[in-house]
Parts: structure tokens; C-alpha cells; sequence
């Protein structure tokens, strides 16, 4: 979600490059124009990505109006678009190897806003869903490269901070992406809110091909080496830690998701008859989340993972039980535990992955945000069939019953933490 990239960033997306003394000889200084004009070009990347993937959230119960689909039906428009983002993400670092950063961040900022801008005028669902899929493929090869130039051309002095900036990005995207779509059906209709966001987006794509600096310490390497990569990700599949991490992921994810797509139709819904832009509003409490994804990690360094981890799956637990409150105010205060729980245990999970890993960084990273995501499609959308049969308070078991195998997930790391240390 807002924090998609804190994964990468934590993880060490980075590919091989030059040696460090080499690296840093021709790096992008702080302080100079080319360094401000690369913090910027990656701030609308960031943005770029997230607000488009994430925009169709609100929208959800206006696809079941317009085109006469059930809520879990609804969901697929993000669900498809995650779960192909998560391949897409999967083979695309080892893809720029061959055909470079810039250009292919480039190329798929465009053709997401472009894809974008093809859902909104598409004439029925299935369109919508098609176009939504490719969008979220194409729009893999931001994540999958950004943290990649990021530590390849930017000072290491000045690293932490640029990365910063551009979660930061993602952070704003995936939230007004969200708010901007809420904000704009209340004076349109959601296809000419999707086109507006697509032209934004688009001028953002153009903005940071202008902005930022080609690459100087990229080499380029022919062809894709595919049994190494196989090789990789099947050794960190072996690890007995690592699977349970991307399982994490998976789960809190999936819960984070499916408790927004079908708030959506609650809130929508008697007693609460909210409407789009009021509903959109809800989003705000992910600023909550970016403060305790901060904190998180030095709760981690202080008290150790595995209980910070455990501790960021009960709220979630005690969050989601709130939502079940008839009032407003106190399902909102559920929603910030959902919201804080959830940006905790990403934050744990996705840093250990990388302490974890020994070796080939990058592709567990790979495999954490393949999990991740597919959390995000799979039971996002499961959580739909939930909704159909019996309401809320159906989501909540659901979601509850996840939280209590990402619980379990949580202990064993902790056991294993503890028998480490």
C-alpha cells in the first residue's frame, strides 16, 4: 500500500554496480541541481505508481451500480491490477539489466496513466478489467527499479534521505489517489475522475523523464541469466525463517486490503449512507500508518522483531474488532488500529527480510513483494464472497481467522529470534 516501497527499500533492491569507491566517486552529490532534480523525478514516480494502482478503491461500489457486479467482482479491478504487479515486479529488476533504469521507468509510468486513461472510457466491465490487469503489470517496473538507480547514482551520504522522499511519494500517491477519486465523483462521474488522474499521471511520466539525470554508473548486461535467478529465489525458499516472513506479508496484507475494499460498501450503506467523497475521507487515517511504520523500526532495534512483529498483528486484531461497532466514531477508531497494526508488521517484516536473507538481497525482496501483493489480490478479493453471504460482521471473521495465522507466523519468528540471540 502507502508503504509498498518501504519494502524495497528495506529489502536492497539494489543489482550489482560498480564498487562502492567507484560508485561513489561519480555519484549524484547532495546539495547540487542534479541531485534536487532526481529526488523530485523519483517523489513523481513514487507518486505516479500508487495513485493510479490504488485509485479504483473507492470506486468499488460504483462499479456494482453501473455495471451490475457483485462486491467481490467489484474488487477484481484492484486485485487484477496487484496480483499482475506482483509478477511484473518479480522479473522486471532482472529485465532492466538488459534494457536500462530510465527508460523503463520511464515506460512504465506512461503506459500505466495511458492504461489508465483507457479504463476510463472502456465500454464495459470486462474492458475495465483487462486494461486494469495490463495496468498493473506494466506499472511493476517502477518498484522493481526505482530503489535500484536510487543506489546506484546517489551519493551514500545521501541515500537514506532520498529514499525517504520517494516512500514518502508512494505514500501521497496511494493516499490521494484514493481521496482525489473520492473527492472528484462528487462533482463527476468516476470515469472523468479516472481521466483526470490519467492526465496527471501522465504529465508526472513526462516530468520525470525531463527531471531525471541518465544513469552513470549502470552497466549493462546482455540477456537474462534465468538459471540464476531460479536458483535464488529457490535457496530463500529453502531458508526455514523466510517463508514464514512472505506468508506475513501475505496475510497482512490481505487483510489490510479486504478491510478497505468492503468498508467501502459498508460506510455506503444504511445506517451510515456516506457518500463517495465522505467515504474517501477514511483514507486519511493511512497518515497514521506512514508514523508508525517509522516508529516500528526503531521499536525493532529497541525490543527486538519478533515481539514488535506480534505486537503489530494484535492491533491489527483489536482494530478490526472495533470496526464492528455501530458508530461512526467507533468504527473509525478501528480502522486506525487496522491501519497502524498493519504499517507495524510491514515495516518489521519487510526490514527482517533482508537481515534475514543470506545472500541474493534483491530476490528475496522479489519474493517478499510477490507475496505480498498476491496477498492483496487473492484474498482481497476473497473477502468479497464473505461480504455477499453475510455482511461485515462475515469480513471480520474472515480477516480475523488470517490474523490468526500470521499470529502463529509472528510467534514462530519470534521463537526463532529468541533462540538466535
Amino acid at each position: 500500500m502507502s508503504t509498498d516501497l518501504t519494502a524495497a527499500a528495506s529489502l536492497g533492491l539494489a543489482s550489482a554496480g560498480p564498487a562502492p569507491r567507484e560508485a561513489a566517486a561519480t555519484a549524484i552529490e547532495p546539495g547540487t541541481p542534479a541531485f534536487r532534480r532526481a529526488r523530485l523525478a523519483l517523489f513523481l514516480a513514487g507518486f505516479s505508481t500508487f495513485s493510479l494502482l490504488y485509485a479504483v478503491q473507492p470506486l468499488l461500489p460504483s462499479f456494482t451500480e453501473e455495471f451490475g457486479v457483485g462486491a467481490s467482482q467489484a474488487s477484481l479491478a484492484l486485485s487484477l491490477a496487484t496480483g499482475f504487479l506482483a509478477f511484473s515486479i518479480l522479473c522486471a529488476g532482472a529485465v532492466s539489466e538488459a534494457v536500462g533504469r530510465r527508460g523503463l521507468m520511464f515506460a512504465s509510468m506512461a503506459g500505466g496513466a495511458l492504461l489508465h486513461l483507457g479504463s476510463a472510457l472502456a465500454p464495459n466491465w470486462h474492458a475495465i478489467l483487462v486494461l486494469r490487469a495490463l495496468e498493473g503489470f506494466v506499472l511493476g517496473g517502477v518498484p522493481a527499479v526505482a530503489m535500484a538507480y536510487l543506489a546506484e547514482e546517489i551519493h551514500p551520504r545521501a541515500l537514506g534521505a532520498t529514499m525517504g522522499l520517494y516512500v514518502g511519494g508512494t505514500a501521497f500517491g496511494g493516499m490521494m489517489g484514493r481521496l482525489g477519486m473520492g473527492a472528484l465523483t462528487e462533482f463527476a462521474s468516476w470515469r472523468a475522475a479516472m481521466g483526470v488522474l490519467g492526465l496527471l499521471d501522465l504529465a508526472a511520466a513526462v516530468g520525470f523523464l525531463l527531471l531525471l539525470p541518465p544513469s552513470r554508473n549502470f552497466a549493462r548486461r546482455r540477456g537474462v541469466n534465468a538459471a540464476y535467478h531460479l536458483g535464488a529465489w529457490a535457496g530463500h525458499l529453502k531458508n526455514r525463517g523466510l517463508p514464514l516472513l512472505f506468508l506475513t506479508g501475505f496475510l497482512a496484507l490481505g487483510v489490510f486490503v479486504g478491510t478497505f475494499n468492503y468498508l467501502t460498501f459498508r460506510l455506503s450503506a444504511a445506517p451510515f449512507s456516506l457518500s463517495q467523497g465522505q467515504i474517501s475521507l477514511v483514507f486519511a487515517v493511512f497518515l497514521s500508518g506512514v508514523v508508525a511504520s517509522s516508529a516500528a523500526g526503531s521499536l525493532a532495534d529497541r525490543f527486538g522483531r519478533g515481539p514488535v512483529l506480534t505486537a503489530g498483528v494484535l492491533i491489527m486484531a483489536a482494530g478490526l474488532g472495533l470496526t464492528l461497532l455501530p458508530a461512526l466514531p467507533g468504527l473509525i477508531a478501528g480502522v486506525v488500529g487496522v491501519t497502524v497494526g498493519f504499517f507495524v508488521a510491514h515495516a518489521v517484516a519487510s526490514g527482517w527480510v533482508g537481515r534475514m536473507a543470506a545472500g541474493a538481497k534483491g530476490h528475496a525482496a522479489s519474493l517478499y513483494l510477490l507475496a505480498y501483493y498476491l496477498g492483496s489480490s487473492c484474498l482481497g478479493s476473497a473477502g468479497g464472497l464473505f461480504w455477499t453471504h453475510g455482511g461485515w460482521p462475515a469480513v471480520v471473521a474472515f480477516n480475523a481467522g488470517l490474523l490468526a495465522l500470521a499470529l502463529v507466523a509472528a510467534g514462530l519468528l519470534w521463537h526463532r529470534e529468541r533462540r538466535a540471540g
